[in-house]
């Protein structure tokens, strides 16, 4: 097969396809060198139970009779903090501001060792939920523009604790990245009418070539122009911009596909390294009928060379539907 270029519809970004570099699935494993057991806690872990002297404080919690399930805290080495103010100012030709934001971090477990993939759906859905009250409560405040709850799985996504955890950071600006996503799909549905991820999803589910699992509330594919091996999407079929509206039956059911979907991802590959992001509206655009949340994971299988740098267009030797049909073990 030749090579391939692909255009994502939602961002125009472009994705070439070599098959000629294509490898097995199997070779995107871990060996079993790289893959470790933790012990289920960890003396030395500030998230562990027990080891609170070692945190900055608690935020909040979720908590059964015996001890907590969830627990959110203040980032030890935050990237942003409160303190500061979100104003800009000048150093000469160029702008700047304080540092300005909010970094927590979510402990997902207080088990050391009980990553997402091995988790229950219960498990899942009280941290997704937790991440829906963080989320809220920080953007009652009008300085907070744009909140991104993320998680980094692994030595190559850029984890430093093993202990499970995600993070959420509120900025006081919208990075150009968000809103030229956000300025694309507007030109989309200047143009068509239409929400671009409705249009994308709709297509999906027609196809149904690069779906991995569905429910009621969510869709799991990868998506046409995925830009990295097994990169794959959990949209909401319900159309919303916010993340913040999410409901209940939901959260439930983005447990359910999320689980599925990194159990899949641990057990075809060996529990690969990777990132998570909830892609969402910034502040103010909640409403509009252009946008549209949703989870977007990316594995860490490869490395970007110069290329990739200094092009902007990824080079993936990974077809989507081969990814797919991988996944659903097909």
């Amino acid at each position: 097969m030749k090579s391939e270029i692909r255009q994502n519809k939602a961002t125009k970004q472009w994705v070439i396809y070599a098959p000629a570099r294509r490898k097995r699935p199997k070779d995107f494993q871990k060996t079993r060198k790289e893959m470790i057991t933790p012990p289920e806690r960890d003396e030395n872990c500030p998230f562990c139970p027990g080891n609170e002297q070692m945190l900055p404080q608690v935020i909040t919690e979720i908590r059964d009779r015996s001890s907590w399930r969830v627990r959110v805290v203040p980032n030890k080495f935050p990237a942003l903090t409160p303190g500061g103010s979100k104003e800009r100012f000048s150093r000469g030709l160029y702008v700047a501001m304080q540092g300005y934001g909010h970094h927590e971090v979510v402990i997902e477990t207080p088990l050391h060792n009980r990553q997402p993939a091995k988790m229950s759906v219960r498990e899942i859905g009280a941290f997704i939920d937790v991440y829906h009250r963080r989320y809220t409560d920080l953007l009652k405040k009008n300085e907070n523009m744009m909140i991104l709850i993320f998680r980094n799985h692994g030595m190559r996504a850029g984890t430093s604790l093993i202990h499970p955890h995600s993070q959420l950071i509120a900025t006081g600006m919208v990075p150009h990245h968000i809103r030229w996503r956000e300025e694309t799909a507007q030109l989309y549905f200047d143009e068509w009418g239409r929400c671009v991820y409705c249009d994308i999803l709709t297509h999906e589910q027609e196809e149904r070539k690069r779906i991995i699992d569905e429910n009621s509330s969510f869709t799991a594919f990868v998506p046409f122009a995925a830009e990295v091996p097994f990169e794959i999407w959990i949209m909401p079929k319900r159309h919303k911009a916010d993340f913040g509206d999410i409901s209940n039956r939901e959260k439930t059911h983005l447990a359910s596909c999320l689980k599925l979907v990194l159990e899949r991802l641990h057990d075809t590959l060996n529990d690969p390294d990777y990132n998570y992001i909830i892609n969402t509206s910034a502040q103010y655009r909640a409403r509009e009928p252009q946008l549209h949340w949703y989870l977007q994971i990316r594995p860490r299988l490869m490395t970007f060379a110069g290329f990739e740098i200094g092009s902007g267009i990824s080079i993936n030797p990974s077809l989507p539907e081969e990814d797919a049909a991988f996944l659903r073990q097909e």
